[in-house]
């Protein structure tokens, strides 16, 4: 079994790259991928760089090069639900793209039944029950994100939020999940707020992004290591 990790910049993925013991890297696309093991599970972590189309590269290539069997989205978000403070995380039940026309991947490939591309439901439990044995920084918030090619700060907040009533934004983990969709391969995103209606903006972002990452990366494992453990149980 091996687990591809996703995120979307080098801040995101640091966290992980100090826990990869065996470490050999890979270049492909421009893109440098980090394959050896996290606490004995298999990984393979990357940063794709930001925006949906980077994101989904990265995907394709996890699954057709180094054939993972799950892929974990794991880094950043805004926050669009007023409930949500800085530092909180969310972890996918759906996810959709908030800028792509609603018929778009209905009436065409991949002809979806809805707009959202649902989470892996066995990676959902698990984080349910890794959470409520651990200790994270801030709550932990299970629901809808969405995604899409800009930054959200007040422009677009609104219509966002009256369309598709999101708890966080981000520009790459409906990319993600499409990706892990037509491949039929496992999906969960987890991402820690840097940013929310109160405290908006690129420079909250950036203040708070290195933090938020580690709390990510601290969910993300706990999820990988129980995932893998249920695994070795069914063999």
């Amino acid at each position: 079994m091996k687990i591809g990790i996703v995120c979307a910049s080098d801040d995101e993925l640091v966290p992980f790259l100090a826990m990869i013991d065996n470490c050999k890297i890979t270049e492909r696309a421009m893109l440098k991928f980090y394959e050896g093991q996290i606490c004995d599970v298999q990984v393979v972590a990357l940063f794709s760089g930001v925006c949906k189309v980077n994101a989904a590269i990265a995907t394709q290539i996890l699954i057709d090069l180094f054939e993972v069997n799950i892929v974990i989205n794991a880094g950043t978000a805004g926050g669009m639900n007023p409930k949500l403070r800085i530092f909180d995380t969310v972890i996918s039940t759906e996810t959709c793209y908030h800028d792509v026309a609603q018929d778009i991947l209905t009436e065409f490939h991949p002809w979806l039944k809805t707009v959202f591309f649902e989470a892996d439901r066995e990676l959902i439990k698990i984080s349910e029950r890794v959470v409520k044995e651990m200790e994270a920084k801030g709550k932990v918030f299970w629901g809808r994100i969405v995604t899409g090619k800009a930054f959200i700060t007040d422009e677009g907040r609104k219509k966002i939020n009256d369309e598709f009533a999101p708890l966080a934004v981000d520009m790459e983990t409906a990319s993600i999940a499409h990706v892990c969709y037509v491949n039929k391969v496992p999906f969960l995103s987890i991402r820690c707020i840097t940013d929310t209606v109160e405290h908006n903006g690129v420079k909250n972002f950036e203040e708070n992004c290195v933090e938020a990452s580690m709390i990510a990366k601290d969910i993300t494992v706990a999820v990988l290591k129980d995932y893998s453990r249920q695994h070795k149980l069914r063999q």
